[in-house]
């Protein structure tokens, strides 16, 4: 049986390689789990280098995974967003407990696993994706790739290439200055809170872009809201669905950067909101309000504002 030592090094990598290409939690934590049955019913010494083993054995699952899943997804309800990756951390009402089961604690988040990203990457074919996410994020050779996707290195360069152009056509602009970002979402959410419709006005681009998910098991907007008046009145009518009393949110790290978490007890309701920072301006926002892409958090052990 292959070393559990070798695996367990790689398993971070492992599961950041799933969620990029996957955007699921789940079927990140599904495809770790199967790649590691695999480990261990390795003879001891089959596999030469571990690591390019292991790369290729959970992006195939992953890149099977996500064939099946396109057929699921044009079916889905209203936007599609990945689950939110929510990682553990100091908002204004103070430390949120990260369990060792936090996706968080698995995958080094940055630009690559923004929301607004993984959304851009969805219109990728699995293989464009697939190829896009092991060269250009992890740096997997185009041969190690081929055998992932079956094709040639030549024909993988191919759908690296095509898949980079795409991205960078479509892929948002967003500040790189965390301040600035994070003063944006807490102005956001002092508006919010306070009802103040003209500050969201000034806090949110003029051509912002709003998407919920709800998956048709939570009233979301099933068709992107565009626009800064818009979004703003759709922001300020949301809240009066929420009882201040029961409602709690709290700031916290959303796919890598600072964006909202909202429970509500009476309802049992729950949202994370997902933002993209451009000049000081929010340009995006992907609200994931769907159950089932939320069962991962543990809601329970956040702090309130």
């Amino acid at each position: 049986m292959a070393e559990l030592a070798e695996f367990e090094e790689q398993r971070s990598r492992l599961w950041g390689i799933a969620y990029r290409i996957t955007g699921s939690v789940a079927d990140s934590d599904d495809a770790v789990q199967e790649a590691w049955l695999r480990w261990q019913a390795l003879p001891d010494g089959e596999a030469a280098d571990p690591r390019a083993y292991l790369t290729t054995v959970v992006s195939r699952i992953c890149y099977d995974q996500l064939g099946s899943a396109r057929a699921r997804r044009e079916a889905y309800v209203g936007p599609w967003l990945p689950e939110p990756v929510v990682a553990a951390g100091t908002g204004a009402g103070g430390p949120a407990a990260a369990g060792p089961s936090d996706p968080a604690d698995r995958v080094t988040l940055d630009e690559s696993v923004g929301i607004a990203l993984l959304t851009v990457l969805e219109r990728l074919t699995p293989a464009e994706r697939t190829a896009f996410i092991l060269h250009d994020v992890f740096a997997v050779s185009f041969p190690e790739i081929a055998e992932v996707v079956g094709r040639t290195p030549e024909s993988v360069r191919q759908l690296a290439s095509r898949a980079r152009r795409r991205v960078r056509a479509e892929a948002p602009r967003r500040s790189v200055d965390r301040t600035e970002h994070r003063r944006a979402v807490d102005t956001f959410l002092a508006a919010v809170m306070g009802g103040d419709l003209e500050g969201l006005l000034e806090v949110l681009d003029p051509e912002v872009v709003w998407r919920s998910d709800g998956g048709g098991k939570i009233t979301a907007a099933r068709r992107p809201v565009l626009g800064g008046d818009k979004v703003a009145r759709y922001a300020h009518g949301l809240m009066r669905g929420f009882d201040p009393a029961t409602m709690r949110v709290v700031v916290r790290e959303v796919n890598g950067a600072p964006g909202l978490v909202f429970t509500d007890s009476a309802s049992g309701q729950a949202a994370v909101f997902g933002f993209t920072v451009h000049r000081g301006r929010i340009t995006e926002i992907d609200a994931v309000v769907n159950p089932d892409k939320l069962r991962h958090l543990d809601l329970g052990s956040l702090g309130s504002l």
